[in-house]
C-alpha cells in the first residue's frame, strides 16, 4: 500500500474547488485551512444564511489574529478570504471536485445530504464526510458512488484513489493523518468518549469536585485540558450524541452516557 500511495500521488491532481457542508465550527475551520493552507478555492454552504455571514466574520477574526501574532501577513489574510465563497443551496456545487461534509452528528441528515450530493456533482467529484462516529459505508450507501467516499477512514468500496486523492489533499493542507477500519468512533472519539463519560461518573457520583477532577488529569497525564473542560470545548451535546451511537453500535454498558451528560444535554 505504502508503495502503490507513493508512485500515484503524482497523478492525482489538487482539487481546483473545494465544497464544504456546514458553516459550524468543523467546516468553517476546514474551509478556512484550506484556503490558507492549500491555496484551494473553497464554496461553503449552509442552508442557514445567517450562520455563513457569522461564520465568515469568525474567519476573519481568526486570520486577524494570526496576523497580530506574525504568523501570516495581511496580504496571505486577503488572499485567503478571496478564496472562500458561500451559498445557501448544496445546487452550486454543480463544478466542485471535492466536497467534505460537516454537519452535525444526525445519520438521517448526512445520507440526505449525500443523496443530493450524488445528483448534483460532477461523476468525478470525492465526498468525503468529517463524521465523528456514524459508519462511512453506511453513510456511502446512500450515494450511487460509494467508492468516492471517504473520511479518514476508508469505507468497504472506497477506491484507492479516492484514498490517495484525500490523503494527498490532507497533507497539503499541513494535516498528518492516520487510518482506521469503519468502525463506530474510529480511533480518537472510541478512545476519548469513553474517557470524558467516566469523568461525568465520577462528577456525578461526588467522588471528587469538577476542579479536582480536570486537575487531577491535566497534571496527571500532562493534556492541556482535563476531560470536562474538554467536553465543554467539544460540546456537552456532541459528547452525548457520539456515545449514543457508541452504545447503540456496540451494545455494549461501558458506552452507555452517563445520565448527568444527559440532564445537562436537555
Amino acid at each position: 500500500m505504502q508503495f502503490l500511495i507513493k508512485r500515484t500521488y503524482s497523478t492525482i491532481k489538487k482539487p481546483s474547488l473545494l465544497g464544504v457542508v456546514g458553516a459550524g465550527q468543523m467546516g468553517l475551520g476546514i474551509a478556512l485551512v484550506s484556503a490558507l493552507k492549500a491555496k484551494t478555492p473553497v464554496l461553503l454552504v449552509d442552508s442557514n444564511s445567517e450562520q455563513v455571514q457569522k461564520g465568515m466574520k469568525y474567519m476573519d477574526f481568526l486570520l486577524s489574529k494570526d496576523v497580530l501574532k506574525g504568523k501570516i501577513t495581511e496580504s496571505e489574510k486577503k488572499d485567503a478570504l478571496s478564496l472562500v465563497n458561500t451559498s445557501d443551496t448544496l445546487s452550486d456545487f454543480e463544478n466542485v471536485d471535492f466536497v467534505i461534509e460537516a454537519v452535525s452528528e444526525n445519520p438521517a441528515l448526512k445520507r440526505q445530504i449525500f443523496s443530493e450530493l450524488c445528483k448534483i456533482t460532477p461523476k468525478h467529484a470525492i465526498l468525503a464526510t468529517n463524521t465523528s462516529s456514524i459508519s462511512i459505508t453506511k453513510i456511502a450507501s446512500s450515494t450511487k458512488r460509494p467508492e468516492k467516499l471517504v473520511e479518514i477512514i476508508p469505507g468497504l468500496a472506497t477506491s484507492n484513489e479516492t484514498l490517495v486523492a484525500t490523503l494527498k489533499f490532507a497533507k497539503e493542507m499541513g494535516k498528518i493523518t492516520t487510518q482506521s477500519n469503519d468502525t463506530p468512533g474510529f480511533i480518537a472519539n472510541r478512545v476519548l468518549m469513553p474517557y470524558i463519560n467516566e469523568a461525568c461518573y465520577v462528577l456525578q457520583e461526588g467522588i471528587a469536585t469538577r476542579e479536582d477532577i480536570d486537575t487531577t488529569m491535566k497534571l496527571g497525564t500532562n493534556v492541556p485540558m482535563g476531560p470536562l473542560t474538554l467536553a465543554d470545548f467539544i460540546g456537552l451535546d456532541t459528547c452525548l450524541a457520539i456515545m449514543k451511537v457508541l452504545h447503540l453500535q456496540l451494545g455494549d454498558s461501558k458506552y452507555r452516557p452517563s445520565p448527568l451528560l444527559a440532564k445537562v444535554c436537555r
